[in-house]
């Protein structure tokens, strides 16, 4: 099974994450994808593969060199995004020799370079693409068909590794993809997910992240006799939002601008919620992000009584901070880069990965690119080729490990 026919066939097990859930994982149907991949990488000659009670996939590569090596990580996760379907994938493969792709005849929806101006970059290669009413799921479960096809070729070649332990995660979609995960027992010393983008990405900062969570309670009355009485919990999220930053909107920021995101909001005119995520990359900027909304909602209190409640929790924490003392690892990737001829480009991630945490709780874990784009929605794609030169990284990686004195 080729590495196309491999993406094709997670693709369309369905295995969207829940964030309103309680359960672990959020959804039963992500041991769907579990129990392939165990079957596979047992078929692979990885014989202790399984999965455990909360979903993980865990699998160890013994080294076929003799020499003390650290153990190298390779995890990617196995759940999509709940921002759009991802029920009834139906993938594709064209050769795109450029202009719009018709994803969907009968619903017209194209994928058009003029909206989309990275496609130019990929003319005359190999996407694979949707039929525009779901997600493709390349994220991440490209970056999942890449580890196996790494294994693959490194156990077919015969190719020098040290140890390796590969990992499949649930959940990271909704930020939980290792709230149960044992570092200690999967045995890794570094690591790297799988759960980039463009081609040639290797990323080791992220952003500092937290939820805020806004409860309002209004007060109801008919319409008709509301002057004096009234107080629409929904008005008052809407001018909550108002007081916030409006060049702080995702929309206009970039780079290392940090943002206020209003996520969901959901209400009527007693009671009304919103949710909001706050990102920079400085931990001190979060902080004052934090207080800024906090004095929104302490003035409009003192403004309409004490109606409403905020929540702030960390979700996760920038990474370089752990992965700075590991810079040759980074420096190693780059040049194996440069080697199958991709330029680097090295850029923080503008929102978070299961790597993110995983820094945090003793496991430095950087990130590579998969090669695909436009995540979380219907004009996701991604390039064969792409996804190819990926596994030829995490391969030269590998062995740059095992060889190098």
């Amino acid at each position: 099974m080729n590495i196309t026919e491999r993406l094709k066939k997670y693709v369309q097990v369905y295995t969207t994450s829940d964030e309103s859930s309680t359960t672990y994982p959020s959804t039963a149907r992500q041991f769907d994808l579990a129990h392939i991949l165990v079957d596979e990488l047992k078929e692979l000659g990885l014989s202790d593969a399984k999965v455990d009670d909360y979903g993980y996939v865990t699998a160890h590569l013994k080294r076929n060199v003799d020499k003390d090596l650290p153990t190298l990580g390779l995890l990617s996760h196995m759940d999509t995004a709940p921002a759009a379907k991802g029920e009834g994938v139906k993938p594709r493969v064209i050769r795109y020799e450029g202009g719009d792709i018709l994803l969907n005849k009968e619903k017209n929806i194209v994928l058009s370079d003029k909206d989309f101006p990275a496609l130019k970059d990929v003319v005359g290669l190999d996407l694979m693409v949707t039929d525009g009413t779901t997600l493709l799921g390349a994220d991440d479960k490209a970056g999942i068909a890449i580890i196996m096809d790494s294994l693959r070729t490194l156990i077919e070649e015969d190719l020098p590794h040290g140890d390796l332990a590969v990992a499949f995660t649930p959940d990271e979609e909704v930020g939980r993809g290792v709230d149960h995960f044992d570092v200690e027992a999967f045995g890794a010393d570094i690591a790297f997910t799988v759960d980039g983008s463009r081609l040639g990405e290797v990323q080791y900062e992220c952003f500092h992240a937290v939820s805020a969570k806004v409860e309002i309670q209004g007060v109801s009355v008919h319409p008709g006799t509301a002057k004096n009485h009234m107080i629409n919990a929904i008005s008052l999220g809407m001018e909550l939002d108002r007081m916030l930053p409006e060049q702080m909107r995702p929309q206009y920021t970039e780079g290392y601008e940090g943002f206020f995101h209003l996520d969901q909001f959901r209400g009527n005119v007693e009671a009304a919620e919103l949710d909001y995520i706050l990102r920079d990359f400085d931990a001190d900027k979060v902080e004052n992000m934090s207080a800024i909304i906090q004095a929104a909602v302490d003035f409009l209190n003192r403004k309409y009584g004490e109606r409403i409640t905020l929540t702030l929790e960390e979700s996760y924490r920038n990474m370089r901070e752990k992965i700075e003392p590991h810079m040759d690892l980074i420096d190693l990737c780059v040049r194996v880069m440069e080697e199958e001829g991709i330029e680097p480009i090295i850029e923080p991630i503008r929102g978070g990965t299961d790597g993110s945490r995983l820094s945090w709780m003793g496991l430095p874990t950087p990130n590579l690119f998969t090669g695909g784009m436009n995540f979380h929605g219907p004009y996701e794609y991604i390039p064969i080729q792409h996804m190819e030169k990926s596994r030829d990284v995490v391969v030269g990686l590998i062995q740059k490990m095992a060889t190098r004195a």
